[in-house]
């Protein structure tokens, strides 16, 4: 028995130092109600605040959006104010990159504001969303930390995500978990423009190599 212990014990013990390991990757925020506007269905957006049947339709036929900036400037475009827009990225969003923001993206962040223009960017580079919850709850606590994380990605590193990390993308899906794997070692983007864009159209490609980061 105590040998049959010890090896219990053993093994909980390097199932809880791998554990960790498990979960660096997981590099888009967990989704608190955000969708993602690049990928919604024109049904969802068109019931979302200030939005129009029309609108929503124009929407899906010009995106992906490749920044928040691009968005808000579509959606003032078709007659939006700037507080109905922020209202609209209360339910949809183009997550934005935590280590390549710019204060303009930021500031389009519910809740975000000049304060997290200056600590998202003190804090680069990010790595884990473990930092981003540590670093950022020191100054706004962890509910308002969760809600901010939802608008963020970190880009995950197409040699070593896991199935987890890349469910996390928006839209990626299975088969995105399949491809991204099966042509590792990746070397190059232009590798990832070829390899990926069999499966799909260029747009897509390019929305999808937001997320991502070849080391």
């Amino acid at each position: 028995m105590r040998y049959g212990e010890r090896w219990v014990r053993a093994a909980l013990v390097a199932v809880a130092i791998a554990a960790p390991a498990l979960t660096l990757d997981a590099q888009v925020g967990k989704s608190q109600g955000v969708v993602d506007a690049n990928t919604a269905s024109e049904k969802d957006l068109a019931g979302m605040p200030h939005m129009q049947p029309a609108i929503a339709k124009a929407l899906v036929g010009v995106r992906p959006f490749k920044s928040v900036t691009e968005l808000n400037t579509f959606l003032v475009g078709q007659g939006l104010t700037q507080e109905q827009a922020m209202d609209f990225y209360k339910k949809a969003f183009v997550h934005v990159n935590l280590n390549t923001a710019t204060r303009d993206e930021i500031l389009l962040i519910p809740g975000a504001g000049q304060r997290m223009v200056r600590e998202f960017a003190e804090y680069r580079p990010w790595k884990t969303f473990a930092q981003f919850d540590k670093e950022i709850g020191k100054y706004v606590g962890a509910d308002a930390t969760a809600k901010l994380a939802q608008y963020v990605f970190i880009p995950v590193n197409l040699n070593t995500a896991t199935d987890e990390d890349i469910l996390t993308i928006p839209g990626a899906g299975p088969r995105m978990v399949r491809e991204f794997k099966e042509y590792r070692p990746w070397k190059s983007w232009a590798q990832f423009d070829k390899e990926i864009g069999k499966y799909v159209a260029k747009q897509e490609v390019d929305r999808l190599k937001r997320y991502v980061v070849i080391e």
